[in-house]
């Protein structure tokens, strides 16, 4: 019996940032072209699907939209998540084995708390289907495995105390490019320590350092750890054409990673090299889900005498390689009230910066440290629009594998903040049972939504 690969494609026609921004339908429309051209979409081994609408609910699972969700997601949005969760639903199924997800709005920069447009996401594409594949599923460990050139800081802020969902990401050193962040010691909170794998490279990383990479860190963690399900955000703007990255990654490199990781589903992130990069690496990576060859894709700017690492490239991933094994393999020595300081909740103070829209944002970050769950998350966010609007929101989040004792305090602090007149906005996710309350002060209502 074939082994089926499911393939997802929308350009998302009617939403641009700007008609000359680099994330703009040209990405996938040259991609399509290529898959016609070269009768990809005519191979036994894969299967082309509509995607689907996500409702507000999956949307509200995973995001606190301010003011709410009508207000930060359009359609093209819904629709691009919509894409990973029918996939998501034929992989669970049987139908197919694994999936591409080529759709556009990417995600993985947009967190918890959504005041709008950074780094070109609204809504996050793989956390939706996350929390959609727990829900409507019941599967237990995820690993995301983020291949953008820029780090999946998003990704990362929403399942940092997330101790079922491992997260790694490797991406250009921080310090080099936007968003800043994914530096070593980002290693998740207290009662999820070492979910959290960041992986910085130096500018001008090639093929051989990122399978380095792969093949010493995060395959071995990986077996270990042995995910029910691994979704591959499949950011391409690590390739040696793209404008917004400084790597030196080829069509080759991306599918033979792909090849390695083996994942269900992979959901297109970042890539701005419209012609050079992105039809090539989309099919080599599409063939390398269905298990066809995959030589023939070079691009036509590929010439093996510009791929020369230099030794100082290859000694820092080298070091930073032996730091990562190093936390793995002594990650259980860890105890998560020693990691919170012996405090009940565990704090982050987060500065955010909304690049598209220039938001700022100021946010203090509390999660409960508990015994016996993960333990619920406040979160009091303020942020200041260029038009001189403010918002104050207050939020709760209680984990789908919240005691009792923590999901009784999560409501008690959704009920205590709404009768505080600094909060425009107060928000209550319930995960345990699928419930979600939203308290509008200046409008004098209250919404309630149930899965």
């Amino acid at each position: 019996m074939i082994k089926k690969t499911g393939l997802i494609f929308f350009p998302a026609f009617d939403w641009a940032i700007s008609a000359t921004h680099p994330e703009r339908e040209e990405r996938l429309l040259y991609t399509r072209d290529q898959m016609f051209e070269e009768g990809i979409l005519d191979l036994p081994e894969i299967v082309e699907y509509s995607p689907r609408l996500a409702s507000e609910q999956d949307i509200a699972r995973v995001h606190f939209c301010v003011p709410g969700v009508a207000d930060q997601v359009v359609e093209a949005h819904r629709i691009a998540a919509g894409a990973t969760l029918n996939l998501g639903d034929r992989i669970m199924a049987g139908e197919i084995h694994n999936g591409f997800a080529l759709v556009r709005p990417p995600g993985h920069h947009a967190m918890r708390v959504v005041h709008g447009n950074r780094g070109f996401c609204n809504i996050n594409n793989e956390a939706i289907l996350i929390e959609y594949l727990r829900r409507a599923h019941g599967v237990k460990k995820i690993a995301i495995v983020d291949t953008d050139v820029h780090h999946g800081d998003g990704t990362q802020d929403i399942f940092y105390h997330d101790p079922d969902v491992l997260f790694i990401s490797f991406h250009q050193d921080g310090r080099t490019l936007y968003p800043g962040t994914g530096f070593t010691y980002e290693l998740g909170g207290p009662g999820a320590y070492a979910r959290t794998i960041n992986i910085p490279l130096p500018p001008g990383a090639t093929d051989a350092s990122l399978h380095y990479v792969v093949d010493n860190l995060i395959l071995p963690i990986l077996k270990e750890w042995q995910p029910d399900f691994i979704v591959n955000s499949a950011g391409q703007d690590n390739h040696f054409t793209d404008p917004l990255g400084n790597m030196r990654i080829t069509a080759h490199g991306y599918a033979r990673l792909t090849e390695k990781l083996k994942p269900n589903l992979a959901v297109l992130e970042g890539g701005y090299a419209i012609e050079t990069a992105l039809p090539y690496v989309n099919l080599a990576i599409l063939l390398a889900l269905a298990g066809r060859d995959y030589s023939y894709v070079i691009e036509p700017e590929y010439a093996i005498t510009n791929f020369r690492e230099s030794p100082s490239v290859t000694s820092t991933v080298r070091r930073v390689v032996e730091e990562l094994q190093e936390v793995w393999a002594t990650r259980h020595s860890k105890d998560k009230f020693e990691l919170a300081g012996g405090a009940k909740f565990y704090q982050r103070n987060k500065p955010i910066y909304y690049d598209t829209q220039f938001i700022e944002e100021k946010q203090i970050e509390k999660v409960k440290v508990c015994t016996d769950c993960p333990g619920y998350i406040t979160i009091d966010s303020q942020a200041y629009h260029p038009n001189g609007r403010r918002y104050h929101i207050y939020a709760v989040t209680i984990p789908i594998q919240a005691c009792k004792a923590c999901q009784e305090e999560g409501w008690q602090a959704y009920e205590q903040a709404k009768g505080d007149y600094r909060y425009n906005y107060v928000y209550l996710q319930d995960k345990s049972i699928d419930t979600f309350m939203t308290h509008q002060r200046e409008e004098e209502r209250e919404i309630r939504s149930d899965g």
